[in-house]
């Protein structure tokens, strides 16, 4: 049995520009994560947990919640000034991408470069044909190791429903059916899970990298991510 955790990465919406007043979040979508044998979840999941005790003490007292329920977003840690100042911020990066491969894991992604105008723009489809597709090659991974079954736990979305009717049609459909998935994605809180928040990290880096390869005059200032981590995260 494999899971594979995802978080989304970029932005559903319309994209023209970096510098467009109404539509400029991010030129890419897609979903982010990593695949392990489900043997191995439970102490990648304590280690990241751990991680985090050692990296944000402070901020966890200061947020009065217990630091198992206690999450730091990728894009608040994993910014330009904190990735070019304190190098312990790239080391970090770095023990997360090992401990998965040490854990048996691999990284993932799927995702799309935008070019639709904004009056065509369907960002419900697109969340839709991303995370079809990000189901179809998982379920190829599977097949690929031994077929062994799968599953798919993502962050929650406002449009659960429709995205788990998505996901049975692309479980049972004709084209391209995942057959080694066992159950529909299921759509969880990432505070209460150390692994959707390790997901969450993985998709600020993916996220950041390919803005920064579909538009790098744009995005001058994420060259950081091709070059602390590009070749790290093709790579694994």
């Amino acid at each position: 049995m494999y899971i594979a955790y995802l978080d989304e990465f970029g932005h559903v919406g319309p994209f023209v520009s970096r510098h467009h007043p109404e539509h400029q979040s991010s030129p890419v979508f897609g979903l982010s994560g990593f695949v392990m044998p489900a043997s191995r979840v439970r102490s990648f999941g304590t280690w990241f947990f751990r991680q985090k005790q050692f990296l944000f003490t402070q901020e966890q007292e200061a947020s009065r919640h217990h630091p198992a329920t206690w999450e730091k977003k990728g894009s608040e840690f994993f910014t330009q000034g904190k990735i070019a100042n304190r190098p312990w911020v790239r080391q970090t990066g770095f023990r997360l991408i090992n401990q998965i491969l040490k854990h048996n894991g691999v990284l993932f992604h799927v995702g799309m470069e935008k070019f639709r105008p904004p009056e065509t723009a369907n960002p419900t489809g697109l969340y839709r044909t991303v995370l079809a597709e990000s189901m179809r090659r998982l379920d190829s991974f599977a097949h690929k190791r031994d077929e062994a079954d799968l599953l798919i736990v993502l962050d929650e979305h406002s449009g659960r429903l429709r995205l788990i009717e998505t996901c049975l049609k692309t479980m049972f459909g004709q084209d391209r059916p995942a057959r080694h998935l066992a159950e529909p994605p299921y759509q969880v809180e990432s505070h209460l899970y150390q692994t959707v928040q390790a997901a969450d990290w993985l998709a600020t880096l993916t996220g950041r990298l390919w803005t920064y390869r579909v538009r790098p005059e744009e995005y001058a200032d994420y060259a950081w991510a091709e070059t602390y981590f590009g070749k790290r995260l093709d790579a694994a």
